[in-house]
């Protein structure tokens, strides 16, 4: 029985020794340690010696049953070893797996350009509320109370309970011009862009929801000939190349005199190579916005003296100058959700 029980310990121990994964020698631990294993069955068998024959086999046995089992742990210990660093490896060889990386929105670019095109030249940037009261949106910048734009079509009105302070989502970013004035005293140059909300139907080129940019510089010498030059200057830094601008007169209650002015067209460069330019339609100009000098009205309203100072104010619609610059001909792009308009802009 010894020599059995040594003749076993030695199988075991090289099988042991020759697995070459953890099923193997999960299969080697039920062969000779397993409950109807030859080693368990001479356990067993020990109870039938005499007392004498017990005090020789038993120790062998236990013996046996230790070095099988420290085995089995050793061998373990080592198949784990071997998968772990197996799983660990890299092929530096092999090609790289591309990281998916966030994107900034195309309006967000446009605007960071615009802001910091204008710091470098001097502008402070400022916010306001996007729940305005009828006053700060309508009465200080001049609009009159008969003005269509107050109209339902025009302005998403906010339901109080104090119907004496009535409240719209801004219509403009005009609205944050008193504000600023009311805090602070000429001279001084500032930009104010921001979301402001239209009631209107959306097309290729309108939405409800939208962004504005605006700019005001208020001082005691400030005219027309200084928007101009503001105006071109950013504009040429914007788009990179030499941009002209073009002043129309128009209408907006807030500034006296009024414009609309546009920009040369960025595609076919101006009216003497516009013909069958699809950008501008062949007259070589492209409408942006609207500018002017301020009212002397919104100045008293901000706490003003009337006719101390002077200044001016523009303003141009952000999705405007994005489609402009990134070729994008659908307004509703900016606003659809859809995460691969924003990611060809990385």
């Amino acid at each position: 029985m010894e020599e059995a029980i040594q003749k076993m310990q030695a199988e075991a121990l090289a099988a042991i020794d020759a697995a070459q994964d953890e099923d193997a020698l999960e299969r080697i631990r039920v062969t000779y340690m397993g409950k109807k294993s030859r080693l368990v069955a001479l356990t067993k068998g020990i109870k039938d010696l005499d007392d004498a024959q017990k005090r020789v086999v038993g120790p062998i046995v236990q013996k046996a049953k230790q070095a099988i089992v420290q085995a089995l742990t050793r061998k373990r210990e080592e198949l784990e070893t071997a998968r772990d660093a197996q799983a660990e490896w890299i092929d530096v060889t092999a090609p790289g797996t591309k990281v998916r990386r966030g994107h900034l929105h195309p309006l967000t670019l446009v605007q960071r350009d615009i802001e910091n095109i204008f710091t470098t030249m001097g502008f402070a940037i400022v916010d306001g509320p996007e729940v305005e009261t009828e006053f700060y949106n309508f009465d200080a910048v001049n609009v009159p109370k008969e003005h269509p734009a107050r109209d339902m079509q025009d302005t998403f009105w906010i339901q109080t309970a104090n119907n004496n302070a009535r409240q719209v989502l801004r219509t403009h970013t005009t609205s944050v011009q008193v504000r600023y004035m009311q805090q602070h005293t000429p001279p001084f140059r500032i930009i104010i862009p921001g979301r402001v909300f239209r009631q209107e139907a959306t097309d290729s080129t309108h939405e409800h929801t939208f962004h504005q940019f605006e700019a005001l510089v208020v001082g005691d010498d400030v005219s027309v000939a200084n928007f101009l030059d503001i105006a071109q200057s950013f504009f040429s830094a914007f788009f990179k190349k030499d941009i002209k601008v073009r002043l129309r007169p128009s209408y907006f209650p807030f500034v006296e005199p009024g414009f609309e002015f546009d920009i040369n067209c960025t595609k076919c460069g101006g009216p003497e190579n516009a013909k069958g330019c699809s950008a501008c339609k062949g007259n070589g100009w492209l409408e942006i916005g609207g500018a002017g000098m301020v009212h002397q009205n919104v100045f008293v309203a901000a706490g003003y003296k009337r006719n101390r100072y002077q200044g001016f104010a523009w303003g141009f619609g952000l999705e405007r100058l994005a489609m402009m610059k990134y070729k994008i001909d659908d307004i509703r792009h900016f606003h659809s959700g859809d995460v691969r308009v924003g990611a060809q802009f990385r």
